[in-house]
């Protein structure tokens, strides 16, 4: 039987992995997942490498020399990034190269702490992608309000950009306004906007886990059976609905003279893609928001979990259109019931900022304990 993670590209969906983990490309793990499973790019956050330090022992052996030659936390932290990184992207550049830049991308995060000052994004942007020298890096940048004008300078210099921790219409719609304004600025001064990458990454299953939460509250406090299944039928719907009139406005500013005078001289769209697309609620389908967000010049970053998952049991379908007045009508009904579109995804990016910050921390705290016993074993010898 065909391989669903494969069938996706022929809806024009393309499989990025969320996740970057040593031990996965020291075991030959990734290369089959690339070469098996279709997957054609690869992001990763604080969390993820925090998780792969943490976890075993592949980064020992790297750690413990940069210990010997007596290197802060912060530049044992950056060295291994930076390893992984280029690895992975090396390993990609095939793909780079064959889909003449469309994927093939890793993509590395700034630091968290930064997510309110534009001028420290900037600079560190430019910074690890100096540091990487390759042209299938991408730089995650968070769409927050001081986000933005950085994501504008850093595409504005030639440096991909993956934006990251979007959850609501007008943040999205912001995105792709820097994107396009940091091509046209490239073209008026005469540089080439057909090697420039970015994909506006939409942050999905979070939607559902938090306005849930406020559908139960709402539920346990009401007595009108009535107003109970009024709000019980509610959800599950706000995160698919929310991306799926995300997908609206992007087809709309990606088919306007605007960007199709850029379209002509090079310019790729800059692709929606579904990040948290795992499926944290037990109750619902495990692969429900990969098989519900699948179409044209889409990008769905999965966790090992949903490859898996997907692999055995995803149904491919052109799946992102459906039922379009559907999703405006459940989220027009949520705003009814008193859950408020802006405040949800307001929270959500403050709180995703929040967590990558204390992933980021555990990561350095990490390092340091491993600092801590290495010194400690070297003291006993």
């Amino acid at each position: 039987m065909a391989n669903p993670l494969t069938q996706l590209q022929s809806e024009g969906q393309s499989v990025w992995y969320d996740n970057i983990d040593r031990s996965q490309l020291a075991s030959g793990q990734f290369k089959k997942m690339l070469d098996e499973d279709g997957v054609l790019g690869v992001t990763a956050n604080p969390t993820i490498f925090e998780k792969s330090i943490s976890a075993g022992h592949a980064y020992d052996e790297q750690i413990s020399q940069l210990i010997k030659e007596g290197k802060s936390t912060s530049d044992i932290y950056e060295a291994v990034v930076i390893k992984d990184i280029r690895t992975v992207a090396d390993l990609l550049r095939p793909i780079y190269d064959r889909t003449e830049g469309k994927d093939g991308y890793v993509s590395l995060e700034v630091s968290p702490e930064l997510a309110n000052d534009t001028e420290g994004t900037v600079a560190e942007a430019k910074r690890f992608w100096s540091m990487v020298q390759r042209p299938n890096l991408m730089i995650k940048i968070p769409a927050t309000p001081a986000g933005i004008p950085a994501i504008y300078e850093v595409l504005r210099s030639g440096i991909n950009v993956n934006v990251t921790l979007i959850f609501s219409l007008d943040s999205y719609r912001d995105v792709a306004d820097a994107y396009i304004r940091a091509l046209e600025d490239r073209n008026g001064r005469g540089e080439d906007v057909s090697k420039i990458a970015s994909v506006a990454s939409f942050f999905v299953s979070r939607v559902d886990t938090l306005v849930d939460k406020m559908l139960e509250d709402k539920i346990k406090a009401s007595s009108n059976e009535s107003e109970k299944q009024q709000l019980k039928a509610l959800e599950g719907k706000a995160a698919i609905a929310n991306a799926r009139v995300v997908y609206q406005d992007f087809k709309r500013i990606f088919n306007t003279p605007r960007f199709e005078s850029l379209k002509h001289l090079g310019a790729h769209v800059q692709r929606p893609l579904w990040a948290s697309t795992s499926t944290k609620n037990p109750a619902y389908r495990d692969v429900l928001y990969a098989e519900e967000l699948v179409g044209p010049d889409t990008v769905d970053t999965m966790p090992l979990e949903t490859i898996v998952n997907f692999r055995d049991h995803g149904q491919v379908r052109n799946s992102i259109e459906d039922d379009i007045a559907g999703s405006k009508a459940a989220l027009d009904a949520l705003e009814k019931v008193g859950i408020h579109y802006a405040q949800v995804t307001q929270q959500l990016q403050d709180e995703g900022v929040r967590k990558f910050a204390d992933s980021f921390h555990q990561l350095f705290e990490g390092i340091d304990n491993k600092k801590n016993a290495i010194k400690e074993t070297q003291v006993g010898n």
